[in-house]
């Protein structure tokens, strides 16, 4: 299956660059590079720079013709889309809108776009959250992806096979502490430089820290799959930014005491996301314990 990979050079797109590639697919992917890097995509993956947004999208994907698209090309940032909160909805819906027709006129058979657990329920009435929990964004980010679902669903009832995955907090190797949200590149690569990572409020806000490689997988999956309602990809386990800190300065060998600075705004208390959907209909579920994934992390981040 020829696959079409948006944001295909970014950290979660590349993983899946490569999960695709091992299952034997052909790859391209499509990114502007503005945080994306040629150099993180595997080897076998072609790469096509163009923004999301770009009217000859439509045109680029009628030529490579793919079976399937992953739309993974966003705006990712909380705490951006507050302060710009449209081009917050200039990448993450018109850039939406853009593939679904792109991929519509192609010929595609299948498109999986890429959404957001915690952004999309905002504060949370049941832990973890089912995919029938009320969607409540508690940030334009948050907005912008329900968004993007609601014209994925359009699409689907329009006759596309389409689905949404609800991304927990995915963290990894190969994420960029410096133009990508993600607390745990963040910390990491100030605790093994020696620098002082701030904890945001009081620091026992909860996330649901899903690995890297994990989500990749849920990517390949869903594209194979039938499909079409919207699924958690998290692990259902509330982890509190005080003790993912502790446990990234074990990994980092960080002895400095960890500072605490303002909440961030937009940012929800609690957040974790059930997985139990995506066991059912992708055979899914998350493989790497968070301890064992935040090692391998510094590990990537050591050697760098």
């Amino acid at each position: 299956m020829r696959v079409v990979v948006t944001g295909g050079a970014g950290f979660i797109g590349a993983h899946s660059c490569q999960a695709l590639l091992e299952a034997g697919h052909a790859v391209t992917a499509l990114d502007d590079l503005s945080h994306g890097k040629r150099e993180a995509l595997p080897p076998g993956a072609d790469l096509v720079v163009m923004d999301v947004r770009s009217p000859q999208l439509a045109a680029e994907l009628e030529r490579l013709r793919p079976e399937a698209v992953l739309h993974l090309a966003a705006q990712m940032d909380v705490r951006r889309s507050v302060a710009d909160p449209m081009h917050d909805a200039s990448v993450n819906v018109l850039g939406t809108v853009n593939a679904l027709a792109a991929a519509r006129r192609a010929g595609a058979r299948r498109f999986v776009f890429a959404s957001s657990g915690g952004a999309v329920y905002g504060e949370q009435e049941t832990f973890p959250a089912p995919e029938q929990h009320p969607r409540r964004p508690a940030s334009p980010y948050g907005v912008s992806k329900l968004c993007g679902e609601e014209y994925v669903e359009l699409a689907r009832r329009d006759g596309l096979s389409a689905m949404s995955l609800r991304y927990a907090n995915v963290y990894g190797p190969g994420q960029d502490p410096m133009g990508e949200a993600g607390v745990v590149a963040i910390f990491l690569h100030k605790m093994l430089r020696g620098g002082d990572p701030v904890i945001n409020g009081d620091g026992e806000q909860t996330r649901d820290f899903v690995y890297v490689e994990d989500v990749a997988r849920a990517n390949l999956l869903a594209l194979g799959a039938e499909a079409t309602a919207a699924l958690n990809v998290g692990t259902g386990i509330e982890t509190s930014v005080n003790d993912l800190a502790r446990i990234l300065a074990r990994a980092a060998g960080h002895r400095k005491r960890l500072a605490h600075g303002p909440v961030a705004p937009g940012e929800q208390r609690r957040s974790s996301v059930d997985p139990l959907a995506a066991r059912t209909a992708l055979g899914w579920e998350p493989r790497v314990a968070l301890e064992e994934g935040l090692g391998r992390t510094a590990d990537w981040f050591r050697s760098r």
